[in-house]
This record gives C-alpha cells, structure tokens and sequence, in this order.
C-alpha cells in the first residue's frame, strides 16, 4: 500500500525557492515503528522533539504518541484516533485511515534509532539555513542600532547554541532527571580525593570550605588594588589546568576527570607577564628578578626546564583591551567548541564593556549587564566563572580594614548575582604603612604585629549560595606571588629534642 504524497519534495530549478531539506518518508517511517511497537520510541526521544519534524501533522503525532507513551499508555492508530477527530490537517490526508497506513508500513524496531537521527540532522540543517537566511537579511538592511559586531556576535551565539543543543536552553527539566545528576555529583564527590563535588583550587582549606570551583557557579574575587588578587586567580586558574585528565567514552566523547581547560581573561595585564608570575611561582624565583635578569645560570636553566613542563598546559590566555561581555561569551563558547572548557578567569570585571546602550545609561547599568551577562555565561557554558572586581575607597577610611559586601563597587548587581562572594584582605599590607619610629615602645607592639601577620593573607567568604560564609588564611609570598596552604601550629609535626 503506498503512502499518501504530502508534499512535492523535487526542488525546483530556481536556487532562491529551493525546499528547505527534509525526508518525509524517514518521518512516516519512524512514526510508523513508534505506533507498532512502544519501544522504538525510548530510542529516540532523549534528542527528539515535535519540533525537528519538517511536517507539521507528523509533530502532532509523534508529540502524541510520546506523551501517550511516558503516562504508560499503549499509543496506537487506536489510541491516537481520539485525539486527531478534528485535526484538518489530518483530514486533508486521510485521517484515522493515514494513522493505520503508518503502522502498516512501518519500519523494524532496529532502524528506529537511525530513522531518527536523520531526521534531527535535518532539521539542524534547516535551522542553520533560516540562521542564514537571518544573516543575509540583516547585512542587506543595516540598523543604524545594530552593528557588524553586533551580528557576528549574535550568529556565533546562535551557532553554538545549535552545537551545545543538549546542554543549554532546553526548556523544563523533570525533576528526576535533575534529581539523578545531583547523585551522579555526590557520587563523584565521594570517590573524588578530597571528596569536592566541584574542581579543586589546589588550596585545600579553601575547597574545604566550598566544596570546590562549583560549575554554573559567578565567583567574585574582590580586593583592593596589591593586595594579591590576580596573583590568587592565576595560582587557581595554573592548578586547574595543571591537574587536567581527561578520557575517551566509547561514544566517541571526552570525559573531564579531574581539572579543565582554562580561559583566562588578562585585561590588566599582558599574556606576557601573566606567564612570568606562573614561572616564578612554579620555579621559585622572583618576578621582578626575572624580569630585570638579575638570574643566575643555574635559575635560568630551572626557568628553562619549568617552562618545558608548561608547555602542554590547557590554559588559554587573552590580553585583549576593552573586551565587551558580548566578546567575551563568545570567546569563550568558541574555546569550548574546539578545545573544551572547565573555568573561565576575568581579570577584572571593571575593565569589561558593557553595550553602547547601557554604556550610556551609566555606568550602574552597564555593570548589572556585565554581571547578568557572566552569571548567564556560567549557566551556559556550565562551567564556573571566576570575576575579578576591584573595591571602593570607602576600605580605607576605616579602622577595621577588613572587606565587606557594601564595599564592592556598583555593589547591588555584583552582589545580587553572583554565587559566591571572595574577599582578600593582608593586614602586613597596612600595617607596614603604620610603622612608628625605631626605638620607640610603640615600634615594638607594632613589630609583634607585624611578625604575626607577615607572609599570611586571609581569604574571607562574604556569600556562598550553597555553603557557610567564613575567614580562610592562607600563606602568601609576594615575591612569587604564590598563595599556598598556611602550615598552623596545630597541624605541624611534633617536634623533639
């Protein structure tokens, strides 16, 4: 029995009415297995929607169909009758008798599988060829509103969203299935060392306290200006792309083990002397002496040897100027494509460009895009996001110097969205400005101070959506600008003699 035509599926000769791609009989193939035998649907329908489908009557009936089948319901040209008796669509080609014909010409429950991937490859292809069209459209209308940044930043979005369709918005989620991730986090957590269900910063009281960079997740690292926060950022941004593993699934895909490939986003800095605080601190040589060549032969063989070791290393680094967040997001999400991604590193957040719009609606504005944009990004590329931010001056005029959330500039969007709030707080930093003179009994209360504070830092956790808030001190080196576990007292060997 042959099936009805739907359509003519013979392009014509004009190349600007060509039919958009599409495979009818595959459609009427798989729609015929899923109605015979329930099963063939459970192959298909963890990456296939209505909407892939290039017929409209055949996305009715397989939404239909599935629906029928997920409430444990038979779905049959029976069953699905009822639910077409007024579809005109359905009509125009023979109603219930259209429904019967499917079955009848049905394919065997093992093709189901590739029956369906055609059909989902074709209709990306359609997708692609309206995004297209979309991009031809534009450039031939210029807005004077919308530049040629603009579209090219809007396709790239589009495009890995076409890539990424599984990850990123794909509507509603059953709670089950959320539920089942959250156990596959736990359980690697718990056969993780350290037991962190997010990727380790490579300083263990700090992950302790956070359970690890958690992915999705903004992380704001706040400072005033020397008190080490780019050095803490590219320390943590160093041991996620050093502890980086990494295998091969029998799909064909790659399985993140421990670490990720890290983009780093130096604003401030140059790519060149973000490297020179990685080699110093890895090498345990001075940046400055690096950078004045004050080395001995045997320091610069070490230098030579560490830097062979970082070759490999899967930290990207960008010293673009003046990025926008439009810009950044797609950097970003083209890294992910090509390489992978497992954090993203933005120093600082007020170097960042917000649109021309909200540029001119000031600078608050263009800040809260800024933030919505990187806890967006986060979501997206399901990774976290580590943003540098710099303070107010309002620190200073106190006496207890120590950071709070009132004192993040433009503090209501930066606070407001991001999941965690990290303040870095050296009271060597100040005291060495108080230093009374020599000799005096004041120098010496100051003196004690000082040798109780020299070389630590303290790492204060102003918010964490899902953890406690609290103060990590930490061993701080500025001379290798180097953030490491402080050894305390109560931790250190016992000792004898």
């Amino acid at each position: 029995m042959s099936m009805p035509s739907l359509r003519a599926v013979d392009a014509p000769a004009d190349e600007t009415s060509r039919i958009p791609p599409q495979n009818l009989e595959a459609e009427q193939a798989l729609l015929g297995a899923i109605l015979s035998n329930n099963e063939a649907a459970d192959r298909v329908t963890s990456f296939l929607g209505p909407e892939h489908f290039s017929e409209a009557v055949h996305a009715r009936i397989y939404e239909a169909a599935t629906t029928l089948i997920r409430m444990g319901k038979l779905a049959s040209p029976v069953t699905l009758k009822t639910h077409f008796e007024n579809d005109q669509s359905l009509k125009e080609i023979g109603g219930a008798v259209y429904l019967a014909r499917l079955a009848a010409n049905a394919t065997t429950i093992i093709n189901a599988d590739e029956y369906g991937r055609a059909i989902f490859e074709l209709a990306q292809r359609r997708k692609l060829i309206s995004l297209g069209t979309d991009v031809v459209n534009e450039s031939f209308q210029p807005d004077i509103e919308t530049s040629v940044r603009d579209i090219i930043e809007k396709t790239e979005q589009a495009l890995y969203g076409l890539a990424e369709k599984e990850q990123f918005g794909k509507g509603f989620e059953r709670f089950g299935a959320s539920l089942a991730k959250a156990i596959d986090m736990a359980s690697a957590a718990y056969q993780r060392d350290g037991h962190l269900s997010g990727i380790s910063c490579g300083l263990s009281d700090m992950d302790e306290k956070m359970g690890g960079l958690q992915k999705s997740d903004l992380i704001i690292l706040a400072a005033r200006p020397a008190m080490g926060k780019s050095a803490l950022a590219s320390n943590i941004a160093y041991h996620v792309a050093k502890a980086y593993k990494s295998e091969y699934q029998p799909d064909g895909s790659q399985k993140v083990l421990d670490g990720g490939v890290v983009a780093f986003f130096s604003l401030e800095m140059s790519t060149e002397q973000l490297a020179t605080r990685i080699i110093s601190e890895q090498a345990g040589i001075p940046s400055e002496d690096i950078r004045r060549g004050k080395i001995t032969e045997d320091q610069f063989q070490r230098l030579v040897d560490i830097s062979r070791e970082l070759q490999a290393l899967p930290l990207y680094l960008d010293d673009t100027g003046g990025l926008s967040i439009a810009q950044v997001a797609a950097r970003a999400r083209r890294l992910k494509r090509q390489r992978g991604l497992g954090l993203v590193v933005v120093d600082y957040l007020q170097l960042l460009a917000g649109s021309a719009k909200k540029a001119a609606e000031g600078r608050v504005q263009e800040v809260t895009e800024i933030t919505v944009g990187l806890k967006a990004l986060a979501k997206e590329l399901n990774v976290p996001i580590i943003a540098l931010s710099q303070l107010s001056r309002q620190v200073e005029n106190r006496e207890d110097k120590r950071p709070q959330l009132a004192d993040l500039r433009e503090s209501g969007s930066i606070e407001q969205d991001a999941d965690v709030v990290l303040f870095i707080y050296r009271e060597d930093y100040y005291l060495q400005r108080l230093e009374p003179h020599v000799g005096t009994p004041e120098h010496q209360d100051w003196q004690e101070k000082m040798d109780r504070a020299h070389g630590k830092a303290e790492v204060i956790i102003g918010k964490q959506r899902h953890g406690p808030t609290g103060t990590i001190e930490l061993q701080f080196e500025g001379k290798f600008t180097r953030f490491s576990n402080l050894a305390r007292e109560d931790h250190l060997p016992e000792r004898f003699g």
